[in-house]
């Protein structure tokens, strides 16, 4: 089986981890480690192929609800568990500087702040959680969630999709997916030195 591809590569469970993904990155914490972006603009270029593992139609239409979801609970977690949420061992390992910087997005830009966060990677993971704690209007923070959710994925889905019609991309996607795994696995790799630093840090202090 070629790995690259599209229906061998993520066929009809590629779907399915895609949706799954997407979930965890914004609601659940853990998901900061996953880089939708490049996810979703893989997934792009994939159902461009001739044998697509899925229609762009229903990429459209999964995605965003997924990522809806996510942003779902991640408010439930932020808005039960309270200052409690920002005691957990994946806050600390996060860290506190990008809880300040998601804060920055909250006071200069309020609410639509769910929907600038879509396009940066942690923040957009944290905004659902903060958002809860802070008792934002659930109703309010649903329609910027589905507004941003649309935006985000919609717009990385087509540019994926049309820049996967040009044929020196569509020869290579081997280097397409080599550097899609690279951005996943050097920022895990980065952020496990910091946690590392930061806690060897604090028992010399």
């Amino acid at each position: 089986m070629n790995p690259f591809d599209a229906t061998g590569f993520v066929g009809s469970a590629g779907l399915i981890g895609l949706l799954v993904l997407l979930f965890i990155e914004t609601g659940l914490l853990v998901g900061f480690i996953f880089p939708g972006d490049s996810l979703l603009f893989a997934a792009g270029l994939f159902a461009a192929q001739p044998q697509p593992f899925a229609p762009l139609w229903l990429l459209l239409i999964a995605l965003p609800v997924a990522s809806i979801a996510g942003d779902q609970c991640g408010y439930l977690i932020g808005k039960h568990l309270g200052p409690r949420a920002l005691q957990t061992r994946m806050m600390r390992f996060i860290g506190d500087e990008p809880v300040r910087r998601t804060n920055r997005f909250f006071d200069r830009y309020g609410p639509v702040t769910v929907v600038f966060a879509r396009f940066i990677g942690i923040v957009r993971t944290l905004v659902p959680l903060m958002a809860g704690l802070s008792r934002m209007d659930r109703a309010r923070f649903t329609i910027y969630s589905v507004l941003g959710s649309i935006l985000w994925c919609s717009s990385l889905l087509t540019l994926g999709y049309f820049l996967g019609g040009v044929p020196m991309l569509r020869d290579n996607l081997e280097l397409l997916f080599i550097g899609s795994a690279l951005s996943v696995v050097i920022p895990m790799a980065i952020t496990l030195a910091r946690g590392r630093r930061s806690r060897a840090a604090q028992k010399d202090g």
